[in-house]
């Protein structure tokens, strides 16, 4: 894999994404291209390889208006039938090219009540948007302690993305409780199985994607891969995700 197939991949996902190339993360998600493929072979930040495919940093945030903004948020009240949470916006981003990142509706829009303010003034007046009218009010007329409350994020659960081993083969999967998720498996198969590593994580389904896609080549069958050392170790570094 040289450098040039790097640099089309990157032109070729972010024309597929409205001009605005992937974040890490998801760039490898969508391409199978690993960190180790590019990091200290070609450039040794991901902001020096979109630099060099023609995206300076600044092009990344400047491309979204607050139109699009809101419409996209719009989308998914109607998708999900209410109010998202910071955990719902940030896997709605994960799983979708098209939607901007949490950080970026949060700086551009607002907490809580500001952004459920800037889409009652977007939306009233308009028979289309009635719906969305609807569940905005109720959370606009919240108090400020409880949107403080959700900007503190304390609505989000948290799980574990884990790395397992039995015999020659490794799973990886996700679950509030490991340990337990150990013992329901183990009994289930012939030979011991144990806990590897367990990153914590706000994401799990998009953090144990995310892992599935990036082992994909070495998947044997459903959540069992056959991974190396260089593999174990990349997902021993990460504690939390």
């Amino acid at each position: 894999m040289n450098k040039e197939y790097i640099l089309n991949e990157i032109n070729r996902t972010a024309k597929e994404n409205n001009g605005i190339p992937a974040g890490q993360a998801r760039f490898a998600k969508e391409t199978g291209i690993r960190l180790s493929d590019w990091r200290g072979k070609y450039w040794t930040k991901w902001s020096d390889a979109l630099a060099e495919a023609g995206y300076p940093p600044n092009k990344l945030q400047s491309a979204y208006d607050e139109t699009f903004l809101l419409e996209q948020v719009i989308a998914l009240v109607r998708e999900i039938s209410k109010f998202p949470t910071n955990d719902e916006l940030r896997l709605k981003a994960y799983n979708s090219s098209s939607f901007p990142s949490h950080d970026t509706i949060r700086r551009r829009l607002g907490g809580k009540n500001e952004l459920a303010n800037k889409l009652l003034i977007y939306c009233e007046g308009n028979p289309e948007y009635s719906d969305i009218v609807d569940i905005c009010k109720e959370v606009a007329a919240t108090s400020e302690e409880d949107s403080e409350h959700y900007s503190n994020e304390s609505d989000i659960e948290f799980g574990y993305v884990y790395l397992m081993k039995s015999g020659r083969f490794y799973k990886i999967g996700s679950s509030r409780n490991v340990e337990r998720r150990n013992y329901e498996l183990s009994i289930k198969l012939p030979e011991s199985l144990n806990i590897i590593h367990k990153i914590r994580t706000d994401d799990p389904v998009g953090i144990e994607n995310y892992w599935h896609n990036r082992f994909k080549d070495k998947r044997k069958q459903g959540e069992w891969f056959s991974l190396s050392n260089k593999d174990i170790s990349a997902f021993k570094r990460r504690k939390f995700m």
